[in-house]
């Protein structure tokens, strides 16, 4: 059987590949296999004990058997030693949180076959199980005595209907299934799908024991991240809690709700979202994200920080001009730990209460498995030690600590073994100068193992989606196994990406795309130029806005042999008015609605270019994708049919948005592509014919 028909799917090479490991001469390989993706392991999550001698992780892996990741707590001093589990046999753990006083840790676990909730006594290593929720909590967070936990989880509400004289069915009969009626703005969501009546509430329940109950109701969600006062008598939360929360998906305030009386109060009115608010240590101060909302497709929030009760705001960050993750109160509230996005990388800064910022020499990452995206957690121990997870373009997250000093020490290998005997893509940086300003755009490239300079190779160009978002010198799964097939794997952040400022994001606002399409021209012409690279095997691939940039670039040339656009926007008029977020796209990434621009949405929409089309083209997109529904990838499939191009399409079934959400789906999504690309590269075409 050729290749043409063996590859559109796993082949049997493939397969035999992903049970043994082995090649076809029975030699074990040296470099990264498909089955390999099961060998990951990574660290998220961490948290120091009560002593910041110890520090506890979540350790993830992958299971071969039930196709998903798998969690557990472990705990490793801060010399390095002790690396031993500590939570391994009560099922997946997540969102394991310390009390304040340091004796209990609650965690969620399905042990019992439903996420629930569950508190360890860290003197005596008793766990009790606290909940027996229909829904699983979120959100978990101590009351500062130690004595009660907070959390948020979905409650379900009655279901509407709109016919109510249905005739009973007679005992026996067999009749369609009763109609789903829709009747609100929100009701489908990508990784969710149809979504149920009813919304996210604040619950509150004693560790000793007893019934959960609930602080929060409305008809609009009450979830995010909450913080307890200083006298645990309120919980601070983030929402939008008007009847009309869904037409504005940038609309958000800081409320609070008392645990006695569940009274519910506005703590800010500040113009745009407020978020993730978190009390200080001495109860004295509410720090929270803000953006200056001005329906810019790209934004960067500020940290802020309110003064209790007086409601004095400082705004903290307002001169990095950089996009904020995740903060965390010093033990003194004299100061945070926040990180940014910087040029591709997730960095960590101190700032003091007025707004002195201080970058640290520490960048987080390695928890984007599948793509090179920023990524990274870290938390604070009270003398001020940061641990976080190392961001390494050859292996996933290991934990490391940073001193007061600045001294970094990693303390796991969580890949040695399964990585250390293989050889794998050495990455290195790629400058490339737009030509159309002549600015710097950040770019990569991955060689094959064993590299050889007096050789030629193919070349893949990897676009990221997002658009704002922001690839870097991460490690990759995809990026990997694309070398370790033997090609040349370049990606970069063109105008438009995140973690540059907003000027250099919104080059692209209401134009897009536009000149990125240029810049990754750029980039592989600087690919190119360095030599070693077969100009006649170029090929190109991108998901979600990497795939509307690759559509789009197959439409204004014909240098790749071949394509993949993996869940597109094809049509900027259907996808307004089909996507989970229309709310959201219609208001931020259009100049008005759908209807009233719709010479500009055809304008940038990649099917407008559909003509000119000649790149052989595979598209790739999860059936349950609601962000960028497969409809999308239905029509330019369809054009391109009609037009006489050599095209195909993958559908992954039960796949949403982040199809690589699977382990196997992962290895089915790199696998196609360079299914597609082998078929079309111009040294093994002849293999066609075999």
């Amino acid at each position: 059987m050729g290749i043409k028909r063996t590859w559109l799917g796993l082949s049997a090479a493939l397969l035999s590949t992903l049970t043994y490991g082995q090649t076809k001469d029975n030699a074990l390989p040296d470099t990264l296999q498909y089955n390999d993706v099961f060998n990951i392991e990574y660290a998220s999550s961490p948290f120091f004990g009560q002593d910041d001698e110890t520090l506890y992780y979540v350790r993830r892996s992958m299971d071969i058997m039930s196709d998903r990741t798998l969690s557990s707590l472990w705990q490793i001093d801060l010399d390095g030693n002790a690396h031993r589990p500590f939570l391994t046999d009560k099922g997946n753990i997540y969102q394991p949180v310390l009390s304040p006083d340091g004796t209990k840790l609650a965690f969620v676990s399905d042990h019992g076959g439903s996420a629930q909730l569950y508190v360890h006594y860290m003197d005596s290593g008793l766990q009790a199980k606290l909940t027996n929720l229909q829904e699983g909590p979120s959100n978990i967070v101590w009351s500062p005595d130690s004595e009660q936990l907070a959390f948020t989880a979905f409650t379900p509400a009655q279901p509407e209907t709109l016919f109510k004289g249905m005739p009973g069915k007679p005992e026996g009969a067999k009749w369609a299934e009763t109609a789903k009626y829709i009747e609100r703005t929100e009701y489908r969501s990508d990784g969710a799908g149809y979504l149920r009546d009813g919304h996210s509430q604040i619950y509150i329940l004693p560790v000793a024991g007893g019934t959960a109950r609930q602080l929060t109701t409305g008809d609009y969600p009450n979830s995010g991240n909450l913080s307890f006062s200083g006298d645990g008598k309120w919980i601070y939360f983030a929402g939008d809690r008007a009847e009309n929360y869904a037409l504005h998906p940038l609309r958000s305030d800081v409320f609070r709700v008392n645990t006695t009386s569940r009274k519910v109060e506005q703590v800010t009115t500040v113009e745009g979202p407020e978020g993730n608010p978190k009390v200080s240590p001495d109860g004295k101060y509410l720090a929270f994200t803000q953006l200056n909302d001005r329906k810019k497709s790209y934004q960067n929030s500020d940290l802020v920080i309110m003064k209790l009760p007086s409601g004095n705001m400082t705004r903290l960050t307002s001169d990095l001009d950089r996009s904020i993750g995740a903060f965390e109160w010093a033990d003194d509230s004299r100061s945070l730990v926040f990180a940014y996005q910087d040029k591709g990388q997730t960095r960590l800064a101190r700032t003091s209460l007025k707004g002195k910022v201080s970058k640290l020499d520490v960048t987080i990452g390695g928890q984007s498995l599948g793509r090179p995206y920023t990524s990274g957690e870290f938390a604070l121990a009270s003398d001020g030690t940061i641990a976080y997870t190392t961001d390494d373009p050859l292996r996933p997250a290991d934990l490391a600590v940073a001193d007061k000093k600045g001294k970094s020490t990693v303390l796991t290998q969580l890949n040695e073994d399964a990585f250390g005997h293989l050889n794998l893509a050495n990455v290195e940086s790629l400058p490339v100068k737009a030509s159309v300003d002549d600015r710097d755009i950040d770019a990569w490239i991955a060689y094959p193992p064993n590299y050889d300079k007096n050789k030629s190779y193919p070349m893949i160009l990897e676009i990221h989606g997002g658009p704002h978002a922001a690839y870097g010198p991460h490690f990759s799964m995809e990026i990997q196994l694309m070398a370790a097939n033997g090609y040349v794997v370049v990606w970069s952040n063109p105008r438009g990406s995140s973690s540059y400022g907003e000027e250099f994001g919104n080059l692209i606002h209401h134009n897009y795309p536009s000149d990125d399409y240029q810049d990754l021209m750029d980039v592989v012409d600087a690919a190119v130029a360095k030599g070693n690279i077969d100009k006649d095997n170029l090929f190109i691939t991108g998901g979600s806005g990497g795939g509307v940039l690759t559509a789009w670039s197959i439409g204004k040339t014909d240098r790749f042999s071949a394509a993949v656009v993996a869940k597109p926007v094809i049509n900027w008029m259907s996808f307004a008015l089909t996507a989970d977020a229309y709310p959201y796209f219609s208001q931020y990434w259009m100049p008005g609605k759908p209807w009233e621009v719709a010479d500009h949405l055809w304008e940038h929409s990649p099917l407008s270019l559909v003509g000119n089309v000649k790149t052989p083209t595979l598209l790739l997109t999860g059936e349950s994708d609601y962000r960028t529904p497969i409809s999308e990838s239905e029509q330019f499939y369809q054009a391109l049919r009609l037009q006489g191009v050599e095209s195909a399409m993958v559908r992954i079934p039960g796949a949403s948005h982040g199809i690589a959400a699977k382990p196997s789906r992962l290895i089915q999504k790199v696998g196609n592509i360079l299914a597609w690309f082998e078929r079309y590269r111009s040294d093994k075409r002849s293999d066609k014919s075999e």
